[in-house]
């Protein structure tokens, strides 16, 4: 998506994502390389994650195996992650650039990973009942 002048953000402005598309802001993922107490462990992408449940801002930590199949972007650079209603409409209307393929993590749960001008982006869809408490 091309960035215009008018669509400079003003200081006390929410970014556009949430004023104006309505995302909600989830999580933000901080890659780390030390072994964390209560980590758990993400068999299918083989990273670990800890921090998610117990902090209050939404940031979780994620160690990575040598060789685990997540984009190298997501390994290095810290990501933020939105809720959003539709990713395929989301992908498509904004033009947005994929990482890698649309995906399921966890069952009620579908991720896209893209970027935005270098800064990785996680967009999360949720269905049942876990959409249902995504809402509260």
């Amino acid at each position: 998506m091309k960035r215009e002048l008018k669509d400079k953000r003003k200081d006390h402005e929410l970014p556009r994502c949430i004023r104006e598309w309505g995302w909600a802001f989830h999580h933000v993922g901080i890659p780390v390389t030390e072994k964390r107490e209560g980590e758990a462990y993400i068999d299918g992408l083989r990273f670990y994650v800890s921090g998610f449940s117990e902090n209050p801002f939404g940031a979780e930590r994620m160690r990575f195996e040598p060789d685990s199949p997540v984009h190298e972007l997501i390994q290095k650079v810290p990501h933020i992650a939105f809720v959003v209603e539709d990713l395929e409409r989301e992908i498509a209307d904004k033009g947005l650039t994929l990482l890698s393929p649309v995906s399921s993590p966890s069952e009620g749960v579908r991720v896209a990973m893209i970027v935005w001008d270098g800064v990785p982006v996680e967009l999360m869809e949720f269905h049942g009942k876990d959409k249902e408490l995504s809402e509260k």
